[in-house]
Parts: C-alpha cells; sequence; structure tokens
C-alpha cells in the first residue's frame, strides 16, 4: 500500500502532469482538500473510489484515513492544490506516515505562480529589469513567517515578489513595499488562476487597495509585485541574439 501525494495543479483540471493523472486513476481511495482543489478533478477517480474531502478534517483524522487504507491494501491518492513543495502540509503528513512504516511517493504539479504568470500573459523574468522571483507570504494565523523572512528584506532585492496567502493583508504588502519599490511600481493580482471564475487586478503600489476595495477579495489570490510587470523596453536576451556564441548554435 502507497500514499501518492500529488501536486494537483492551480485549479484546471487539465493543468495537472500526466503522471498525476494516472495515478488518481488508479487509486481506490482518493483525499483532497477541497477547500482549494478543484473538484473537477476527481472525474479522474476511478469507479467506485472513496473519495474523502479532507478540508474540515484535522491531521489526526487524515491519518485515521491512511491507516484505514493501509489495513485494507488500498493506495491513495492525495491531492494538494498548485505543487507539492511549497505550502502543502506534507511534511506533517509525511512524518506520520514514516512513523507507521507506510510508504509514500510525491508528483509534483503545475505551481499556482506558474498558472497566475501565464494568466497574465507575462514572463517574469526579464533581461537586465529583475532575474530573481521570490516566493512568499506573510504571517498568518496558521502560520507566523520566520525572524529575518519579512517582505522588506526580499524587497530590498528589486526582484519580482509573488506573494501567497496575503490578500487579506494587502494594506501590509502596500506599506511594506512602497517605500522599496515606489508608488508607480507595478502590482498584479490573480485570483483563482485558471479556474473558470479567475479574474485579474492591475494596478500599482499607490492604487491598488482602491481598486480591490470596490470589488473586494477574499482568498486564493496572489500578490504579484515588480517592475517586471510592465516592462516593455528592455535589452533582448542573448539566448537568440544573432552573433552570440552558444554551444547549440554551431557557428563560426
Amino acid at each position: 500500500m502507497t500514499v501518492h501525494f500529488i501536486g494537483a495543479g492551480p485549479g484546471a483540471a487539465d493543468l495537472i502532469t500526466v503522471r498525476g493523472r494516472d495515478l488518481i486513476g488508479k487509486c481506490p481511495v482518493c483525499l483532497y482538500a477541497g477547500s482549494i482543489v478543484s473538484p473537477d478533478l476527481l472525474a479522474y477517480c476511478p469507479p467506485g473510489a472513496r473519495i474523502v474531502d479532507t478540508a474540515p478534517m484535522s491531521l489526526d483524522e487524515i491519518e485515521a484515513e491512511y491507516l484505514r487504507a493501509a489495513n485494507a491494501g488500498e493506495d491513495v491518492a492525495r491531492l494538494h492544490s498548485g505543487d507539492l513543495s511549497v505550502w502543502s502540509a506534507v511534511a506533517e503528513q509525511v512524518r506520520r506516515l514514516e512513523k507507521h512504516g507506510i510508504a509514500y511517493t510525491m508528483t509534483p504539479g503545475v505551481p499556482s505562480f506558474a498558472a497566475a504568470a501565464a494568466a497574465l500573459g507575462r514572463e517574469l523574468t526579464i533581461p537586465e529589469v529583475a532575474q530573481s522571483l521570490v516566493l512568499t507570504r506573510v504571517s498568518g494565523r496558521a502560520s507566523p513567517m520566520p525572524v529575518g523572512e519579512t517582505l522588506t528584506q526580499f524587497g530590498a532585492t528589486g526582484a519580482t515578489l509573488a506573494i501567497h496567502l496575503a490578500i487579506h493583508a494587502l494594506d501590509t504588502v502596500v506599506s511594506d513595499l512602497t517605500p522599496l519599490y515606489g508608488a508607480e511600481c507595478p502590482v498584479a493580482i490573480v485570483v483563482k488562476a485558471s479556474w473558470h471564475d479567475e479574474r485579474i487586478v492591475r494596478g500599482t503600489l499607490g492604487d491598488i487597495e482602491a481598486k480591490v476595495a470596490s470589488e473586494p477579495i477574499e482568498r486564493t489570490a496572489i500578490i504579484f509585485v515588480g517592475p517586471s510587470l510592465s516592462s516593455t523596453d528592455f535589452r533582448e536576451s542573448s539566448l537568440y541574439d544573432a552573433t552570440y556564441q552558444r554551444r547549440f548554435r554551431g557557428r563560426q
């Protein structure tokens, strides 16, 4: 028996890896976080599968589901939104599985920031404008930020910031970053990237609060901040420069 942790992607049912889709189709048990994982993905479950929404469950109750499946010899597809490597709460589940000697695998997924960037139609790393992307968040009830990981410290680099789980603290984002990036710095908020009701709000650090206030956003949003979001007058990459000699071009 194996628990297969699967990055279920940002929302759209076709934004999942082939491996992840196939694993769902082979597992007689599927646990999914119903508050943030699209129910459309459940169409990949085999007929008669035991499907459990873990959104209202505690970690102890989820652990009990794993033990029930282990006793029955049933593989489990465990779906988490986006990719497993960030903010997935997989680590504590793995720790409990290891305690019981239950095997597990991890299948990566399309991260939400990538789907959000696609919705914006933007590359987030622009030559000589921004070559780094910082994935971060703000402190919340469930998980405070470590000392040293602050918006002001990340913002001091001038990198593009992809701020997750922070729409409730938009005022803090604006107040912390305006002195570093300036009030005219572009901001883009992508709500429910790749879902049927996806929404985009564009603005600047100077006006984004007013724009959101006129059409409030409650959750499932990524806030992008940085000059790369609107830069058009930038140097072209050397990657395709006709005079740039590179290994695979074979020019003399």
